[in-house]
């Protein structure tokens, strides 16, 4: 990422900082309707859930600059993802839902710039967490 789309995707997630909870619901609500094959992947209250998926996106916002503190992190989800039963397939769809549940949280704010921004940190992030993921099941 360059410095520009840091700093995008930092300014953007900003805006939706009131609204994360919701954020994080609808997130979840959006994945399920594109891809039904992900809500047996949580036994959990999704109000809890969504609150984590957050913080770990605030996390992730926040360490963009620094990828020695963000991309052990990445991986290690990646590893512990494939104990859950996530697949492949379900990173592409995260990534569509968590693009589709940014650009309704931002509105007016979600530019070309803004999209193409957050679309190269989830690829980066799926990236990592895939390949971790691949290691892990390999042994």
């Amino acid at each position: 990422m360059t410095p520009d789309q840091i700093a995008s995707v930092e300014s953007t997630f900003r805006q939706i900082g009131p609204i994360t909870q919701a954020t994080g619901v609808e997130f979840y609500n959006r994945l399920f309707e594109i891809d039904p094959t992900t809500r047996s992947l949580f036994d959990v209250d999704m109000g809890l859930q969504a609150v984590k998926l957050m913080q770990v996106l605030a996390f992730v916002v926040s360490n963009l600059h620094a990828p020695e503190t963000l991309l052990p992190m990445i991986r290690d989800l990646g590893r512990r993802h494939v104990a859950y039963g996530v697949t492949e397939a379900h990173y592409d769809s995260v990534v569509a839902a968590l693009l589709f549940t940014l650009a309704h949280a931002l509105g007016s704010a979600w530019t070309p710039d803004v999209a193409a921004a957050w679309a190269s940190a989830f690829a980066t992030i799926a990236s990592e967490m895939k390949s971790a993921a691949r290691s892990a099941a390999a042994g």
